[in-house]
């Protein structure tokens, strides 16, 4: 088998596995738990608590400056570096950890949040600074290959936070009405679970010596993860300000934010599966780049992957929207409906940046990415700016579909440019045939007598028979390339 064949079985076999974990917990974390505590709260104080949630990533980066993915990328190409590194990086993390909180509490303040607010908000920062941590560590484990044991950590918080918020929210043992600070707090155990179980298994693959302060280290590290943080940056303001900038803009604004985060909330689980390509990609990608083994071909067949279902869920979701938000929600219905619309589209635009922007991560090329970025930011906050106080939450919802294409075109073309690779005419019709053929078949199935959900499934089987048809999925292939022996 050619070393590329090996990587794409590599790819398949472990992707199947970590979809099947997520697919079995993160969909009832989001549909079941996530929506039950809106449900429960009400969309005033769940808004309120998402527009924090999102105020909480703006300056993640602070917390990291790129160290995960500088060091995903570097133990997949130099494995002895995990038992160098490991304890420097550790007291490292130690220390951005305070400069984040000074300076998001200082924001905080400077913006106008107060009382019970803050309070919130100083949890949520704790739970970003655990969650970066657990990155961190599965970083290594990624970084070595050991794709089982990151896919099952990569659930182990959400199953963990599905027992605890079942119990508050329908175990009748608290006495009272579901407060939103126990949702905040039940993250805060998982996550605390979570990094012990994944500490000791890397401390296993490393010995951890004494954690001491090193300068010296500390800007060796930063020097190579810097241009990983700016990326990472950048894309967190345009892919979290909305909800922000929409609870600050309006008089409204927790009310808008609330109907916008029940819009994002299928957006949001989608982007949970499409983010699994990437953990994968990062690490083969890097080894690839630097043993020179040819990419393109597990490129195509990631992206078939991901553009498929993405192409087939946003048909879907645009004509049945109404009717999905009716089954999850309560209250603001027409108003989510009409978000939702706009908002899954971003789908496509976001699987794509999980593939290409990945491989242009695991080659080095942060300053395109880095540019792209800068553009997609301004561009969202302008865009913003200027539809929120007309538009409300549609208008959050448009500002982010037209920054998502644009920067996703963008570093499509930049890695075609980048790796040379051929533009291949056919591929790109059929994938534009299937886009046309899939909006088709569900606005005729929308137009018809039944019940709706019959209706999607009938859709969604059809669109798989037409990736068939135009070859855009070949299973033979892939059970051919499943069931090859290495070389």
């Amino acid at each position: 088998m050619r070393p590329n064949q090996v990587m794409q079985k590599k790819f398949i076999t472990n992707l199947a596995f970590l979809l099947l974990l997520n697919l079995l917990i993160k969909p009832f974390w989001l549909l079941g738990i996530d929506r039950a505590v809106q449900n429960t709260v009400g969309a005033e104080s769940y808004g309120l608590y998402s527009a924090l949630f999102n105020f909480s990533f703006l300056f993640n980066i602070l917390l990291d400056i790129g160290i995960t993915n500088f060091n995903n990328r570097n133990i997949a190409q130099h494995n002895h570096l995990l038992q160098k590194h490991l304890s420097g990086i550790i007291m490292l993390r130690l220390v951005l950890a305070g400069v984040y909180a000074i300076v998001s509490l200082g924001v905080a303040l400077i913006l106008g949040y107060k009382g019970s607010q803050l309070w919130m908000l100083g949890i949520l920062l704790l739970n970003q600074g655990l969650i970066s941590f657990i990155l961190y560590l599965r970083s290594n484990i990624a970084g070595l290959h050991l794709f089982r044991i990151d896919s099952m950590i990569s659930v182990l918080d959400r199953a963990i936070m599905i027992i605890i918020c079942s119990v508050l929210l329908w175990g009748n043992c608290t006495g009272g009405q579901f407060r939103i600070e126990w949702f905040v707090w039940a993250q805060t155990f998982a996550y605390l679970i979570t990094i012990l179980v994944t500490f000791l298994i890397v401390s296993s693959k490393a010995k951890l010596n004494r954690l001491q302060w090193n300068p010296k280290f500390f800007l060796i590290i930063l020097k190579q993860s810097y241009p990983f943080a700016i990326l990472i940056l950048l894309m967190t303001f345009y892919n979290r300000i909305d909800s922000v900038m929409l609870e600050r803009l309006l008089p409204n604004g927790a009310e808008q934010a609330g109907i916008y985060a029940q819009s994002y909330r299928l957006l949001d689980a989608s982007n949970m599966i499409a983010y699994l390509f990437s953990g994968l990609l990062l690490p083969m990608f890097s080894q690839m780049i630097k043993k020179k083994q040819p990419l393109e071909e597990l490129v195509e067949l990631s992206f078939s992957f991901i553009a498929i279902p993405a192409i087939t869920v946003i048909s879907f979701c645009f004509f049945f929207s109404t009717d999905i938000m009716g089954l999850l929600y309560h209250a603001h219905v027409a108003e989510s409906a009409a978000v939702f619309r706009l908002i899954m589209s971003c789908f496509l635009a976001i699987s794509s940046v999980y593939i290409f922007g990945t491989l242009l991560t695991a080659n080095g090329n942060l300053k395109y990415l880095n540019l792209v970025a800068m553009s997609g930011m301004i561009m969202n906050i302008a865009l913003n700016l200027i539809l929120i106080p007309k538009m409300q939450s549609l208008g959050a919802a448009t500002a982010s579909m037209t920054t998502q294409f644009i920067t996703a075109g963008l570093q499509i073309w930049l890695a075609h440019r980048v790796f040379k690779f051929k533009f291949q005419w056919n591929l790109g019709l059929r994938y534009l045939l299937f886009i046309g053929l899939s909006f088709g078949i569900f606005f005729f199935l929308h137009s018809t007598e039944g019940h709706w959900m019959i209706k999607g499934m009938l859709g969604v089987a059809s669109c798989f028979m037409i990736s068939l048809l135009l070859y855009l999925i070949r299973p033979r292939e892939l059970v051919k390339l499943i069931k090859s022996e290495q070389a």
